[in-house]
């Protein structure tokens, strides 16, 4: 039932360029690149059981090594991403050594910590930044000789690295590693009793669920082609947790989910409402009062409630 519904959820999404306008279209690809981010936060929040406060770094700064590589060094097109994923998970390994120090709390306030230093960085190192007024006059690229600036080429690109993005991260937490993570989330005693080594498991996760951030990063920075201090802010992180939380963590389509909800609130309410935040936050009220286990889990019993009656 449930690989029914991901192939209807897939039909349905390449159909977009073909059934709306480039405002949808461009919407979604926004929704696609926020669900990488959200489900690379998902497999620390919901199957590793740290939740973190400073995922936004991992897509800030790709970002970023790719806009100063573009504009600034003269580096090709064809080697600036692999070099700014490279580059971003170079630093989110030295990041978890030693967030992963702590856990629960202390955790949180690390991964904060470091991610503040990052903010604080790229608006004050204006040689590299251009500090608050941010990297402007990027080029997306033309991958195989397609025309990225065309909104359904760029929506097409952004849903193929999506889809790959969903099955890796899928496959890794169904793998024996999956599991052996979830063992740590839920009794970490225990297993480091049984001879695992729950530091180095969820380090990995770590490094894991940066590169994935990183990569949606390199989306981010496509997408908009120009990037500010702002994307690494706590206010990104921020999101991109309340995007797993209502969707459903431990889900793989949780993320998917929440980040649509996150992104359709931003996109429709901020144009009418001023203070869309408020109704943001009581949005997020709401579904943890009725579904405290995120949109995805909830409707799924709610559907097997009426299947039952």
């Amino acid at each position: 039932m449930r690989g029914m519904g991901w192939i209807v959820l897939g039909l349905a999404l390449v159909a977009i360029p073909v059934a709306s306008g480039d405002y949808y279209i461009n919407l979604a690809s926004q929704i696609l690149i926020a669900s990488i981010f959200a489900a690379s936060l998902n497999l620390l929040v919901g199957y590793g059981g740290l939740p973190s406060l400073g995922h936004a770094a991992w897509l800030g700064l790709a970002a970023y090594v790719w806009a100063w590589l573009s504009l600034k060094a003269g580096l090709g097109q064809l080697a600036t991403a692999p070099v700014a994923l490279i580059a971003t998970t170079l630093v989110a390994g030295l990041f978890g050594w030693i967030s992963l120090r702590a856990s629960g709390l202390g955790f949180l306030m690390l991964t904060l910590a470091l991610s503040q230093v990052l903010w604080g960085t790229a608006y004050r190192w204006v040689a590299v930044t251009d500090g608050d007024n941010g990297l402007r006059g990027l080029v997306r690229p033309s991958p195989f000789g397609i025309d990225l600036n065309e909104p359904a080429s760029f929506y097409y690109f952004t849903l193929l690295v999506t889809a790959m993005a969903f099955v890796l991260m899928a496959l890794f937490v169904a793998s024996p590693f999956g599991a052996a993570l979830r063992g740590t989330r839920d009794q970490p005693r225990r297993m480091s009793a049984l001879g695992h080594n729950v530091w180095l498991i969820r380090w990995i996760t770590f490094v894991y669920s940066a590169f994935w951030g990183a990569v949606s990063g390199i989306l981010f920075v496509y997408y908009n082609k120009y990037i500010h201090p702002a994307s690494l802010s706590l206010t990104a992180s921020a999101e991109g947790l309340l995007a797993v939380i209502a969707g459903g963590s431990a889900t793989m389509a949780g993320p998917l989910v929440g980040a649509a909800i996150v992104l359709m609130l931003k996109n429709y309410v901020s144009g009418y409402i001023e203070r869309w935040n408020m109704l943001l936050g009581f949005v997020f009220v709401f579904i943890v009062i009725f579904m405290p286990e995120g949109v995805v889990p909830g409707v799924r019993r709610l559907w097997s409630r009426w299947r039952s009656r």
